[in-house]
């Protein structure tokens, strides 16, 4: 799975996300930040997480959640990391 598809299925789950404005999702990079760019509430990054798990048929460990970072590109690595473990 290429990281670019990872984003935009990023950006449909962030769709669902009520306290993410849409407007937000026009311009989504590795390098947008949840917390910054997208206004997002801290605590609303485990829902994502949630929603995310459901996504793309993951798990995420809870070490993974622990030391999310509130970028873009975290979320698509860990992705990447959690698919990677299911295929071992």
């Amino acid at each position: 799975m290429e990281r670019q598809e990872i984003i935009d299925g990023l950006i449909e789950v962030l769709r669902t996300v009520r306290t993410v404005d849409p407007a937000k999702l026009e311009h989504v990079t590795e390098e947008t930040d949840f917390l910054t760019d997208m206004n997002t509430p801290s605590t609303e990054l485990i829902n994502i997480a949630a929603k995310v798990e459901q996504k793309f048929d993951v798990e995420f460990e809870d070490e993974d959640i622990d030391e999310l970072g509130s970028k873009v590109k975290d979320i698509v690595d860990l992705i990447i990391k959690a698919k990677a473990r299911q295929d071992s």
